[in-house]
């Protein structure tokens, strides 16, 4: 709805501050809803999936990167765009997450730590790859933008707080933070069509290859995921999320860092790609495919 009424230039719009209180609620939510989960296990053996997650991170962007300089791509356009591929969308793994509880299809409690987690490899070397290893760059700035990002603080806060609290000391809290959520998540689906929208007009002047690269990618990134997934004993509902976390490309952290330290680089360009293009498809039709695939590489190795 919100992507058509874009596309027609309608008034509707979201006030900005109804939306950023929307997307407070949706990272709070997610961080509770993994912390609570958390506390029925121990945490020294999600190490291994935590560290595989930000090698994967980290790989997803260096492969995104001589892709885009294939397409004539800046340096600091193709370093900032690869930057956002090999980070995270909190918006499609809340999609996921929606997706995921009306098929009644379980995955692993810590998937909240691994988004986290993804957040931030890819911006750092991001920031190498616009810039390589220099004095004039601000990395007192970056971290701070990494590690302290409003976005960063909610979900990391809201996993410690379930983490502590558990289920009985969220319970009070839950109709506002859990029985609300996909009601909050379709307005947040509405305001992200309408942003999706505008950014399509980009296309005119990047054209096919940006198109290309927004569908191409994520497959590519799905596939990748789901690999490691297997390779790390995930459960089938916990390969497809990964996959999907894999194949999610951020427009919210990685935006306000890259507009940071990489001036240079073109925001519309990254957000044309992860928004307009990548998170649409994920949405529409992503999500289904990389469950799909989960079911059958689950199947085909006999796990």
């Amino acid at each position: 709805m919100g992507f058509i009424a874009g596309i027609l230039r309608s008034a509707l719009r979201l006030p900005a501050q109804i939306y950023e209180f929307i997307s407070f609620l949706l990272l709070i939510s997610i961080g509770l809803k993994g912390g609570v989960e958390l506390a029925k296990q121990s945490l020294v053996s999600l190490l291994p999936d935590m560290f595989a997650v930000i090698v994967m991170g980290s790989v997803l962007t260096l492969i995104a990167f001589p892709i885009l300089r294939l397409g004539k791509f800046k340096r600091a356009d193709a370093a900032s765009i690869a930057a956002h591929y090999g980070s995270v969308s909190v918006g499609t793994f809340a999609v996921a997450v929606a997706y995921y509880g009306t098929k009644n299809i379980s995955y692993e409690e810590h998937m909240p730590l691994l988004l986290v987690l993804l957040e931030m490899p890819a911006i750092l070397i991001g920031i190498i790859l616009a810039k390589g290893m220099t004095k004039n760059t601000q990395w007192s700035t970056v971290f701070h933008e990494v590690f302290l990002g409003k976005g960063i603080i909610l979900l990391v806060g809201g996993l410690l707080i379930g983490w502590i609290a558990g289920p009985d000391g969220v319970s009070s809290i839950q109709p506002l933070f859990f029985d609300l959520f996909k009601g909050v998540l379709a307005i947040f689906l509405l305001e992200m069509g309408l942003i999706a929208a505008m950014q399509v007009g980009t296309l005119k002047d990047y054209g096919l290859f940006l198109t290309a690269f927004g569908i191409f990618m994520p497959i590519l990134s799905a596939v990748i995921g789901s690999f490691i997934g297997l390779l790390l004993g995930l459960s089938i509902g916990g390969i497809g999320m990964l996959a999907t976390l894999a194949a999610s490309a951020s427009y919210i952290a990685v935006p306000a860092a890259m507009r940071i330290s990489v001036p240079e680089a073109n925001p519309t360009l990254s957000l044309t790609a992860s928004l307009g293009i990548t998170f649409s498809f994920n949405v529409i039709l992503g999500i289904p495919i990389y469950l799909a695939f989960a079911e059958f590489l689950h199947s085909a190795t006999g796990g």
